[in-house]
């Protein structure tokens, strides 16, 4: 299955850039990042068939286990690709919300979206390490 980090802005050459590849080279499933301007531009199209997981401050703040479990329940389900959505400054719409399969949060706390693209990556590192039975998530 394809993990696709779909951001608005341009991350540029920055430590936040080198931490996600450094976890995109990592990452043994397909990856991919896909920058798009503060508004507009085009989201490409999806394998099908595929799932949206929206980032945003009023999503559910879920441990690292329970989003490998959904990553893999999706995968083992025939998804080809999971789309992760982050959005610019002004977050996401009503509408984007309530078309994502899920929308995640990292917490109460606003985060700058360079830094959320990071910590994305980290934790679908986090997830599939877990799905692989890797020591990388020490549980507890």
């Amino acid at each position: 299955m394809l993990l696709h980090i779909i951001a608005r802005g341009k991350i540029g050459r920055s430590p936040e850039a080198e931490l996600v590849d450094r976890y995109f080279t990592r990452i043994t499933w397909d990856t991919k990042l896909t920058e798009l301007p503060e508004t507009g531009g085009r989201i490409p199209q999806p394998k099908e068939p595929f799932r949206t997981i929206v980032l945003d401050e009023k999503g559910r703040d879920l441990p690292s286990g329970k989003l490998a479990e959904i990553l893999g329940d999706w995968r083992d389900g025939g998804m080809r690709e999971t789309r992760f959505l982050i959005g610019a400054a002004d977050g996401h719409s009503d509408e984007d919300r309530a078309g994502a399969d899920l929308v995640l949060g990292f917490g109460k706390a606003t985060w700058p979206h360079l830094l959320v693209r990071a910590m994305l990556a980290e934790q679908i590192y986090r997830a599939t390490s877990i799905l692989a039975g890797h020591p990388y998530h020490r549980a507890g």
